[in-house]
């Protein structure tokens, strides 16, 4: 009896382990998804990932100099115009700089309107002692002494003359510096970022993203920066029909205008976080420019881009020859 019964529990084991690997090699249910994805809407698509950007792409801008930074005139979202004061940095040793050059510009000045006095001074007595000398009253040797006289003046009234040059190229460079702790806006645009505040240490071409700077783009019209995977490059062609959705709609489409394709394949830098992608993937950029839209797009946001595209032409079988053999003349 306990024979039998630990046989029917062996089979009764194998039979439940073949039913669970016939379960297990069945395939899930595709999973729904939450958000139907954007579709291709040309028969010939070739889809990319687009950045949106400012027009003209934005510009960040950074301390010109190395310095604490006292005063922040703008905010983010502020249009400003070209010239306007954005901010400022510490200003208390370049305008000292430039007191002294000032200073020093200011004696320098007077010492070259005494060195012309005294050149005055010396052709008055050269032009003495040439009369005198015409008249035998003295020598040839004191007429020299006075032209030598004159001459020394007239260098002492050149060096002097230089160190004002040299003084007012100085004051001149000072000046320069002072304005250059007031950065200024380098073109028309909107403020999209600020990453400064009062009391910050600015250094200059500092490669950390959180360094102080500001983020300015113009933004009356808004650019896409479509990457296309190099392997979709050749098919990409010059003034390509394209359209663009926010990233996961498949509704509103953008219609985007063809600016430039860039001549040079870069290596990819938006990545969507797909476990297939490889980080070594090259990509050709393409420019797109759209115009605003009832759907809100900001810079900076990422978008599903498809570009129409002309399939690559396969080479085509050459005709098959037929070669006649003629004979031989004897």
């Amino acid at each position: 009896m306990l024979k039998r019964l630990s046989i029917f529990l062996a089979l009764t084991g194998i039979l439940a382990v073949t039913l669970l690997v016939f379960r297990l090699k069945k395939a899930p249910p595709t999973p729904i998804p939450l958000v139907e994805p954007s579709r291709a809407p040309y028969t010939d698509s070739i889809g990319a990932r687009g950045i949106v950007e400012a027009v003209n792409e934005n510009v960040i801008v950074a301390p010109i100099l190395p310095g604490m930074i006292t005063d922040i005139y703008v905010n983010v979202g502020d249009l400003v115009k070209k010239g306007a004061p954005l901010f400022r940095q510490d200003t208390r040793d370049a305008g000292a700089k430039v007191s002294a050059q000032q200073a020093q510009v200011v004696l320098l000045e007077a010492r070259v309107k005494e060195s012309e006095v005294k050149v005055a001074d010396k052709q008055d007595d050269l032009v003495r002692a040439d009369r005198l000398l015409s008249q035998r009253v003295i020598s040839d040797d004191v007429q020299r002494r006075k032209y030598f006289e004159l001459k020394s003046a007239e260098s002492a009234l050149d060096s002097a003359r230089a160190e004002l040059l040299l003084a007012r190229a100085q004051l001149t460079q000072a000046e320069v510096t002072l304005d250059l702790l007031t950065v200024r806006a380098p073109r028309d645009g909107e403020i999209l970022r600020q990453n400064m505040h009062e009391g910050e240490y600015a250094g200059v071409a500092s490669s950390d993203p959180n360094a102080p700077s500001l983020l300015l783009g113009e933004t009356t019209h808004l650019q896409l920066r479509a990457d296309v995977d190099e392997d979709s490059a050749s098919r990409v062609q010059t003034g390509a029909v394209a359209v663009a959705y926010i990233k996961g709609m498949h509704s509103d489409p953008i219609p985007l205008r063809f600016v430039r394709i860039e001549p040079y394949i870069t290596v990819k830098k938006s990545l969507t976080g797909d476990s297939s992608e490889r980080v070594d993937t090259r990509v050709l950029q393409v420019i797109y420019q759209f115009d605003k839209t009832k759907v809100p797009v900001y810079v900076g946001q990422q978008m599903d881009v498809f570009i129409e595209g002309k399939a690559p032409r396969l080479p085509q079988p050459e005709n098959d020859k037929k070669i006649l053999l003629t004979p031989k003349s004897p």
